[in-house]
């Protein structure tokens, strides 16, 4: 079950591009609620592992790269309609494709992917900054997470480098 719910998820993001991207601002109900939908499926999936017991490695492995995927899809939105500042979606472009490239030397080097406090922190604002930004009219409140989130989000980033160069580290994580 949760790995389905990692399917459906990331079957949505293309889903979600297509109805924000031929919106007329990027705003509105559709593409607001199909992001929302595919965010709590995050919570929804990890809920679904732990109730169940079931745990895999695919969903260990897929949940992280579609969290990333939203992310990266939430500020192609928003860039094209200028919904929050393109220096901030920029950044967090910049380190979500550096996350996913960082999760992958690590997988290769056999280390364990765990995420670290900051990182799960940053999740719920940075998501919620798309979120708010294609509602409309609530572009203050999209823009203070945006920057929280982009905080706590590089803060991560420092403490996954800093665990991924220890000699002998056996668990650098980017998941978040």
């Amino acid at each position: 079950m949760p790995n389905a719910i990692g399917f459906a998820r990331l079957a949505l993001i293309p889903l979600f591009l297509v109805a924000a991207l031929t919106s007329r601002h990027g705003t509105g109900a559709l593409p607001a609620t199909l992001y929302a939908v595919i965010g709590w499926g995050d919570y929804a999936d990890g809920i679904a592992a732990r109730v169940t017991r079931q745990y895999s490695r695919l969903g260990a492995l897929m949940d992280p790269v579609t969290d990333r995927l939203l992310v990266l899809a939430g500020a192609v939105v928003t860039w094209r309609f200028d919904l929050l500042p393109r220096w901030a979606l920029a950044l967090l472009g910049a380190r979500e494709l550096a996350m996913l490239a960082l999760g992958r030397l690590a997988l290769a080097r056999g280390q364990e992917l765990r995420i670290n406090w900051p990182g799960r922190l940053a999740v719920a604002p940075v998501m919620g900054s798309f979120f708010f930004a294609m509602v409309g009219g609530l572009g203050e409140l999209a823009e203070v997470l945006l920057y929280v989130g982009l905080a706590l989000a590089l803060a991560a980033s420092v403490l996954y480098v800093r665990r991924g160069l220890r000699p002998g580290a056996a668990s650098a994580a980017p998941h978040q």
